[in-house]
């Protein structure tokens, strides 16, 4: 039986398991390439998912915080989460479960109807290499080659800038 996918704004009781969905997912695919010993840096406060830790807990909130943020929800379990702004993607994560279920495209759509909406032309993005297939499905274009970024205080993290015109 397929689950019932229930998209809607993130509220901040979410903070803890978005957190823990943002960790896992961001370690699992696209930091697999850095050594254990560097992780940390590159998952910045996310690092602290799983700790009770009050002032962890804040500073997950704090960094899950922007001017939009969506979440899927499945049988009351975040899903996915998509972060933004109009006209600026800032990431979308989607729980391993729940991969090429259309949780990832629903999203998407909601931020692209949102951006329709709020007269914003165009969605840049800078899209981890792990994810340029999924966007370029979804009419995503590579607007200039492959970019080093840094993710927290790690350095040397690899992306591909992205854009989708709207109509």
């Amino acid at each position: 039986m397929e689950e019932k996918i229930i998209l809607r704004e993130y509220v901040p009781k979410d903070s803890v398991e978005a957190g823990i969905l943002i960790s896992d997912t961001y370690r699992k695919y696209n930091l697999a390439h850095i050594d254990d010993s560097e992780i940390k840096e590159y998952l910045g406060g996310f690092h602290y998912c799983r700790s009770s830790d009050e002032k962890h807990r804040e500073t997950i909130a704090r960094l899950i915080s922007a001017p939009v943020v969506f979440v899927a929800e499945s049988c009351g379990r975040i899903a996915g989460i998509l972060r933004g702004r109009p006209g600026r993607l800032h990431s979308l994560f989607v729980h391993e479960d729940f991969h090429r279920k259309g949780v990832g495209t629903a999203l998407m759509q909601k931020f692209e109807d949102y951006n329709k909406k709020h007269c914003s032309k165009c969605i840049t993005m800078s899209a981890s290499l792990y994810a340029v297939p999924f966007y370029a499905s979804l009419g995503y274009k590579k607007s200039t080659g492959v970019r080093r970024s840094d993710s927290f205080k790690g350095r040397n993290f690899h992306v591909q800038p992205m854009k989708k015109i709207l109509v």
